[in-house]
């Protein structure tokens, strides 16, 4: 997908990288890449895939402004417990028109309200914030940050429903997961609320 921005540089900051797979493929993609990763077992397994580009999180008040043509977060800004400063600081670290890219659950789906307490998307106390569509939008444009696309990840209805059940009736009930999965998605095709999203992002010039 960041392959798809025809980019010529090809800076990117994965934030929450976790153990450095996702980055592991864009370098050797030829993305100029760097990780913040605050697990320090995760980001040691990291670095031996990524070539020591793997950072702690204090690491992000060093980078320079204006460096990266692609900042990712995957399912990590619902962890984030001073959002909008860390909006500020995606802007600062933004070239002009870079584009971010975030992934994280929406409680607007159907899995979400089918097991109401249960869905394991919720995730408390780890998630510290739960998002819509409109929310996503609302908050970013205020940093001139605008959405540009939405786009569905369909596979996440099916995982989170696994682990909703087992949240619920205490075992993983594989079947009616699927069927839960499976009706979430095919409803949303419908009202565009998928179990998760990736938004994309764009830093307007101005």
């Amino acid at each position: 997908m960041i392959n798809s921005f025809k980019i010529e540089k090809k800076t990117l900051l994965d934030i929450g990288c976790g153990t450095g797979d996702f980055l592991e493929v864009a370098q050797k993609d030829n993305w100029q890449i760097t990780g913040i990763e605050p697990n320090e077992s995760a980001r040691k397994i990291a670095n031996l895939k990524t070539n020591n580009s793997v950072f702690e999180i204090e690491h992000l008040a060093t980078l320079e402004a204006n460096s990266f043509d692609v900042i990712t977060l995957w399912h990590v800004l619902e962890h984030l417990p001073n959002i909008e400063m860390h909006i500020k600081l995606f802007k600062h670290l933004l070239k002009p028109n870079g584009t971010l890219v975030i992934a994280v659950p929406n409680f607007k789906s159907y899995d979400a309200s089918h097991y109401k307490n249960f869905w394991a998307a919720y995730d408390v106390p780890r998630h510290l914030w739960h998002f819509s569509q409109t929310s996503i939008e609302r908050l970013f444009k205020k940093e001139k940050i605008d959405l540009k696309e939405t786009l569905p990840l369909k596979f996440d209805s099916y995982y989170v429903s696994l682990l909703s059940e087992k949240y619920k009736s205490g075992w993983i009930n594989p079947f009616k997961a699927f069927w839960i999965g499976w009706h979430s998605n095919y409803g949303a095709r419908r009202s565009k609320e998928y179990s998760s999203h990736i938004y994309i992002l764009k830093h307007q010039n101005s």
